[in-house]
């Protein structure tokens, strides 16, 4: 089974749950474990919460109110994708570990620490790209529908 869908969204909170939601009733449907889908549900949490954060001073002082998600479920894999129109993210920034009692700087480290494989890049923003291998559930719902 192949599923895609993307979203345009405003940099705003309340984005975060809608995509997160999204995603957990498309693994859900399709039949994902759910400690895949969680997993796989924090980490889109963190990479959205980092783009409505960070995400909005473009280069070349321009600005940007929204950031897009794309998920695939596609076999066994799942990728996600979130991109923004901030000022980027260097490859040579150094994604070191927070400390514990720290409220910010942990969502890279965590989405590293959830996915198989992580890419951060991009040119004029920063696109956070991870995905992880699925696992089903024995009854998946779309069979027992």
């Amino acid at each position: 089974m192949s599923i895609w869908w993307s979203l345009h969204l405003r940099r705003e909170a309340a984005s975060v749950p809608l995509a997160r939601r999204l995603l957990i009733g498309t693994m859900e449907t399709a039949g994902v474990d759910p400690e895949i889908s969680y997993d796989l549900s924090v980490a889109l949490t963190e990479a959205c919460a980092n783009a409505v954060e960070h995400g909005g001073g473009a280069p070349h002082g321009g600005s940007s109110e929204a950031y897009r998600v794309t998920a695939y479920l596609d076999g066994e894999k799942c990728r996600i994708e979130v991109a923004d129109s901030g000022p980027g993210f260097s490859v040579a920034q150094e994604i070191r570990p927070a400390r514990t009692d720290a409220e910010h700087g942990r969502g890279l480290c965590l989405i590293r620490e959830l996915a198989d494989h992580v890419h951060i890049g991009g040119r004029g923003g920063t696109v956070v790209s991870f995905d992880k291998i699925l696992k089903w559930k024995k009854d998946p719902s779309l069979l027992t529908a």
